[in-house]
């Protein structure tokens, strides 16, 4: 692959598919972002996806991936099933994460938990600890954590959710300024909208436009138009 080819002018366009040990051709002061690497001979990729480049960063960003659990990370979960003192959410990774009672919210009895939080509740938690098969423990003591017991929770995924929103918080704000929804984004690829009915009707239609753009993520530049523009 040339590195006009790997560049695509430099403009982020193409969809170019890259596989792990791509040449992408020099650096040039850009800064690297998921999937690529420097190596002696150059930048290579180290993941199958598309390439996204500009004049500031080089990426290979996956078509579809799960989300790899860190310690820190703010997730959206949902139940997926209790025992006596723990509780299995779905995080949109490879495996349940675990919510043991200690962890959880409230105070609960031995063999209470459904009492507190029973099957398909969803709530807002964060990454305590992973293993080494990223296997995860999360807690929901912490500020904002909580139980989402009202408005919606949608779904990106989560290299697109990063992509779109690693400006330093600017299409955040506007998708919030534009709709007056409150929205929360997890690093897992979920996010929590609240607001009244028409605000959160109008940001799903904008996410939905989204998702169906998302295997070319060289129009990253109108995604963020659509998430600050009122659909019409």
């Amino acid at each position: 692959m040339s590195d006009q080819s790997a560049h695509g002018g430099r403009d982020g366009r193409g969809s170019r598919l890259a596989t792990p040990g791509a040449m992408l051709g020099a650096r040039e002061g850009r800064r690297l972002g998921h999937g690529v690497v420097e190596t002696d001979s150059g930048l290579i990729a180290t993941k199958v996806g598309v390439i996204y480049s500009d004049d500031k960063t080089i990426s290979v960003l996956p078509t579809h991936t799960r989300y790899t659990p860190r310690p820190g990370d703010l997730v959206i979960g949902v139940v997926e099933a209790v025992q006596s003192n723990l509780w299995f959410l779905d995080i949109n990774a490879p495996f349940n994460a675990l919510l043991p009672m200690s962890l959880g919210p409230g105070k609960a009895e031995f063999g209470g938990a459904r009492n507190v939080l029973n099957v398909g509740q969803t709530v807002l938690c964060r990454i305590q600890e992973v293993d080494e098969t990223h296997s995860s423990v999360v807690t929901m003591k912490g500020l904002g954590l909580r139980r989402v017991d009202s408005g919606l929770v949608e779904s990106l995924p989560p290299h697109l959710m990063q992509t779109l929103f690693s400006d330093g918080g600017v299409a955040l704000k506007a998708l919030k300024a534009s709709t007056e929804c409150r929205v929360v984004l997890a690093e897992n690829g979920r996010m929590w909208i609240n607001g009244s009915s028409d605000s959160i009707t109008d940001v799903v239609a904008r996410i939905t436009r989204i998702r169906s753009m998302a295997r070319d993520i060289s129009n990253r530049d109108e995604m963020i138009a659509i998430l600050s523009t009122e659909v019409a």
